[in-house]
């Protein structure tokens, strides 16, 4: 029980960092995309990348289910060609955790770049920089806090969700049982001494990621 209970919190925190990592490389350019964009279309793409935070985990995960699994589109498509399976394992739990988590990257890093005066990336490209040495050396430093910001989030946010990850994952010990889905177990098996076990890593972790995120926003004032 003991090796489990490790286990399955060791496949928590590997999924969560995987989720961040994941969406430190793709939401911070789809941020700075549409923080440049003014097309006519830009709150279409901003409702878009934002569903996750307003739709039910249910929801949500029921049609990346549908659209994942091996007689959908792209859940062929992954399986036959690149040898993906996208349901019930924990490459599928990733993809789904990066749909999920990625508002929670995207929007804060979207707003930094917003604040930034546009007199700085002008005065980059005055200087002989280009859009990627700009973009590196001069954006991202400017933005640091936001995008510390997001990624605890991003961190916290993955470790906590449930109903996504129990429609894409299911319940598969060492594979997709994370420690959301194992509280559930526990509880419905009436063995509340590990449910709480778990569940008391959970809001430790809650409580420093919270302190690490005012400590944050504090320094920045």
């Amino acid at each position: 029980m003991q090796e489990e209970f490790v286990q399955t919190l060791l496949l928590t925190f590997k999924l969560a960092f995987l989720t961040t990592l994941l969406l430190l490389v793709m939401a911070v350019p789809v941020a700075y995309w549409l923080s440049l964009s003014r097309s006519r279309l830009k709150p279409l793409y901003e409702a878009v990348f934002s569903m996750p935070l307003v739709l039910p985990p249910t929801v949500l995960g029921f049609y990346l289910l549908l659209l994942f699994s091996p007689e959908g589109i792209l859940g062929s498509f992954l399986e036959e060609r690149l040898g993906i399976k996208a349901v019930f394992s924990f490459e599928g739990l990733v993809i789904a955790s990066v749909i999920y988590s990625f508002p929670f990257m995207s929007q804060p890093v979207q707003s930094a770049f917003e604040s930034l005066p546009k007199s700085l990336r002008e005065a980059s490209y005055t200087l002989g920089k280009g859009r990627v040495e700009t973009f590196f050396k001069v954006l991202l430093p400017n933005i640091k806090p936001s995008l510390l910001r997001g990624t605890i989030l991003a961190f916290a946010h993955t470790v906590g969700e449930f109903g996504v990850v129990l429609m894409i994952g299911g319940n598969i010990p060492g594979e997709t049982r994370v420690a959301s889905i194992a509280i559930y177990d526990e509880v419905e098996a009436l063995n509340y001494d590990m449910a709480n076990k778990y569940a008391l890593v959970l809001v430790v972790v809650a409580f420093l990621v919270l302190a690490a995120l005012f400590a944050l926003e504090r320094k920045r004032r």
